[in-house]
């Protein structure tokens, strides 16, 4: 490794805990900055730019969407072509200047439609002009999230990661701890602090704060620059998938026997593939060994050789596909911020004396429910559970996902149920056309449905990921961070689908959208029903796939890269010898 190699020529060496402040500070001021300005964005968009609410709540799902995608794109660039190190570098900047533009959507007024009243609905929409640069901000912040957010974590790893130390695994674990810790702080930090700056000083400081706490993310990351561990670019992991379905492709007409000989890595436990999905099988055979076979061992083109293993993994990700689509319906109540800041600002949000809860930050009770569960599960159940269930995680993977769903019905039920008694008092206080109005009901009443949607997050996308890590090889775990992510791309395009559908069909007729600018008027009940229902029946096809996928319950065996001499003590691998079975 680069370490020991720098430790040899006496060099200053690179890497360590020395960097964790730098890499730490960068990942956690940029997550205040960003996720400081979701929770009040629907103000922002609906106030100053005259969105309604239902094209704002589009226009968010999409650029959460979008945030949720770029990342994909980060971790094959940084792994194929550039590096972490350089990919983090452009996404930080990227991210402060998205940041700046949208600062300046606030500081400059003909960046914005004149003000107006909302309620005498004579308000002028934005020019092309002005919209393309509000979603030049959001698209700015968008693509420095792809670069930041999939390397953050990989690339403080790397500065710790020196087998030759016999403290590495608790060094690791430290970092990994720190690292957590700083985005649950941040988040809570993002979801009161900026929130409150935002509610109280405008939208000028609201939005000039994480412009600042960026910079200093960015300051602090470069001045760390000369004491990384900077891990060249190697083949990513997409790669290696593609390659899979281009060689099986290629050698589709290929007909194989009981004599075929099937490339795979010297020391692997996988020498042959699965029956199931054969077609891409025909990858790793091997019909003309002197061609496709270097004198080293690997193949002389990637594109139409691959190992029994890069197959598997490309199995196991397809077999994984019904279980993950599961995970979409939930990834949209996961992401419902518009609608609940719309009920909590017509609400009493007086908490003590005159201060007031931002109607933003309310989403702090949903991390608060998700970190309590967390600790409870891992410190007080799972010992005492195992004991019955035999199992060491407590309870299995396959029930966490599915408890995670059911409770995710339950936390739109109660959203449902919370705003059919918000909308009957504001109707009985002669508010019908008030929407700004404060009703005579605290919004507290908003606490049990955030509170829900917390703990549903907890057991189901922990479980998630725990499931895709348990799928594919530890070498191969950042797909399922991934997978993950995806699904809550697919989750907020689907919010968007969602939304646009509601709002279309309600108004028709004439009739008053249930999903209306008027909260008052509209019928945001009936919207939670809708998705309450969408829950129930996600809840109904992740029990019918659960049934035909087996492996919720067992860790699949994969290559452990080893070469075991005649003393059985393994040794890791380092050539590309390869073993041909047949």
């Amino acid at each position: 490794m680069e370490n020991s190699e720098v430790a040899e020529k006496g060099e200053r060496r690179k890497g360590g805990l020395i960097t964790m402040p730098f890499i730490i500070a960068n990942e956690a001021f940029e997550k205040i900055a960003a996720y400081g300005l979701m929770p009040n964005m629907i103000l922002y968009l609906v106030g100053s730019y005259h969105f309604s609410v239902a094209g704002g709540t589009n226009a968010l799902f999409i650029w959460n969407a979008t945030s949720n995608f770029m990342p994909v794109v980060g971790a094959f660039l940084s792994d194929s072509y550039f590096g972490r190190f350089l990919v983090i570098s452009v996404g930080t900047v990227i991210v402060l200047l998205g940041l700046i533009v949208l600062w300046l959507t606030a500081i400059i007024h003909s960046a914005r439609p004149p003000p107006c009243d909302l309620r005498l609905g004579n308000c002028a929409k934005p020019d092309a002009g002005q919209y393309a640069f509000l979603f030049a901000a959001f698209a700015l912040l968008s693509l420095g999230a792809g670069g930041v957010r999939p390397c953050s974590l990989a690339f403080g790893a790397d500065q710790y990661d020196d087998p030759g130390n016999p403290n590495n695994q608790k060094v690791l674990l430290t970092f990994f701890n720190w690292y957590y810790a700083s985005v649950g702080v941040s988040l809570m930090v993002a979801l009161t602090v900026v929130v409150y700056i935002q509610n109280e000083f405008g939208w000028v400081i609201g939005f000039g704060v994480p412009v600042g706490l960026m910079l200093f993310a960015c300051v602090m990351f470069f001045l760390g620059s000369r004491l990384y561990v900077k891990v060249r670019p190697d083949k990513s992991l997409l790669t290696g998938l593609a390659q899979v379905v281009a060689a099986a492709w290629r050698k589709r007409r290929h007909r194989g026997g009981e004599e075929c000989k099937y490339y795979h890595l010297k020391g692997s436990k996988l020498v042959e593939p699965s029956l199931r999905l054969s077609f891409f099988n025909k990858a790793c055979v091997i019909i003309n060994s002197e061609k496709e076979v270097n004198p080293d061992g690997s193949p002389s083109d990637p594109w139409r050789l691959c190992t029994v293993m890069q197959v598997e993994v490309l199995k196991s990700l397809i077999d994984l596909v019904p279980v993950w689509s599961a995970g979409i319906m939930i990834a949209v109540l996961i992401n419902q911020h518009s609608f609940p800041v719309i009920q909590a600002f017509t609400l009493d949000r007086t908490l003590a004396g005159n201060f007031k809860i931002p109607p933003g930050s309310f989403g702090i009770f949903a991390v608060i429910a998700l970190t309590l569960w967390v600790v409870l599960y891992d410190r007080a159940i799972v010992p005492r559970l195992s004991k019955y269930t035999k199992n060491p995680r407590g309870i299995g993977v396959r029930a966490r996902i599915g408890l995670g769903l059911f409770i995710s019905c339950l936390a739109t039920a109660t959203a449902a149920l919370v705003e059919r008694k918000r909308r009957a008092a504001a109707l009985r206080q002669g508010l019908q056309n008030n929407p700004k109005e404060q009703v005579d009901m605290t919004a507290m009443w908003l606490v049990p449905q955030h509170a829900l949607t917390g703990l549903s997050e907890a057991l189901n996308a922990i479980g998630q990921i725990e499931l895709y890590y348990s799928q594919f090889p530890k070498s191969m775990g950042s797909i399922a961070v991934a997978l993950f992510t995806l699904g809550l791309a697919v989750g907020n395009l689907a919010g968007s689908v969602i939304v646009s559908v509601v709002d279309s069909v309600s108004r028709r007729g004439g009739r008053e959208s249930w999903v209306a600018d008027n909260v008052n008027k509209g019928h945001y009940d009936y919207y939670y029903w809708v998705l309450t229902i969408l829950s129930v029946v996600n809840l109904m096809y992740f029990i019918l796939c659960s049934r035909f996928y087996k492996c919720f319950e067992k860790e699949k065996v994969w290559d452990s890269n080893v070469i075991h001499d005649d003393d059985d003590e393994a040794k890791p691998k380092d050539d590309l010898s390869t073993y041909f079975s047949t």
